[in-house]
């Protein structure tokens, strides 16, 4: 039988803010943040939401990140991400895109998670959503804490790559699976798919679209994911999302994908 995906763009797809930006208060008031690095984030999320951050703009930041990251503890990092989704990402999650996910899954297709942003932040998101997988960014680790390396950038044109490894892995039919992205940087990651949809498009992309014949969806109701999913079938592995089970969800999923 052929197997199917969908597989979703987290910033301003599935959440209404960036994935980064969103923990920023939690890794200030952690210590791992200055001030003024935490004004240059949000600066950065600024041109992000704008939509008018380019390859340029976009290559800049992940090398500030990457340079941000450098020495931080791991085991912190994931700690404060996990026990700070129910105030930063669970507020955030666009309803159109949790009915989505539901319906992909009473579909029989599995859903997958791909961001540029590092594992550590979207393994736990993508466990809350109740994702079957995940694709992000990975960071070099040593004695524990990060190098500010990056072993694999999952943008532009890595991401479509990473998705075909998947497929490959998985077993999936990429002319009947789905992707969804806001973001031109993502063409390569629609065209894998057979069905492509832009939502939120910035106007590249917008003009891509068109150009090719995709879908074009507008999401704009931020919900509680635990609202909208609780006691549905996409959380079933989930359930209420208590700490110890995302963590257990997460870091599962992680070591799989290492492996």
């Amino acid at each position: 039988m052929t197997r199917a995906a969908a597989f979703f763009d987290l910033d301003k797809t599935v959440i209404a803010t960036t994935s980064a930006m969103a923990f920023s208060r939690e890794f200030y008031a952690g210590g791992l943040v200055t001030r003024a690095e935490g004004l240059r984030s949000a600066y950065a999320h600024f041109v992000f939401m704008l939509g008018s951050a380019d390859a340029d703009q976009t290559e800049r930041l992940r090398a500030s990140m990457s340079t941000l990251v450098t020495g931080w503890d791991v085991a912190q990092v994931r700690e404060i991400v996990t026990s700070s989704l129910a105030t930063t990402i669970d507020p955030v999650v666009y309803a159109e895109a949790v009915d989505l996910i539901r319906e992909h899954h009473a579909a029989g297709r599995d859903v997958v998670i791909v961001s540029a942003s590092a594992s550590d932040l979207v393994a736990p998101i993508a466990a809350v959503l109740g994702a079957d997988d995940f694709i992000a960014s990975q960071m070099e680790v040593a004695d524990g804490r990060y190098t500010g390396n990056i072993t694999f950038y999952a943008y532009g044109e890595h991401k479509a790559e990473a998705i075909r490894d998947l497929a490959a892995r998985e077993g999936y039919d990429l002319a009947a699976s789905y992707a969804y992205s806001d973001s031109v940087t993502d063409v390569p990651m629609l065209s894998v798919v057979g069905h492509a949809t832009a939502v939120n498009p910035d106007r590249a992309l917008r003009a891509a679209a068109d150009e090719r014949g995709w879908e074009v969806r507008r999401f704009a109701r931020p919900v509680s994911a635990r609202t909208a999913l609780t006691s549905k079938p996409v959380l079933a592995t989930a359930g209420a999302v208590t700490l110890a089970g995302v963590v257990a969800l997460v870091w599962g999923v992680a070591r799989r994908r290492r492996a």
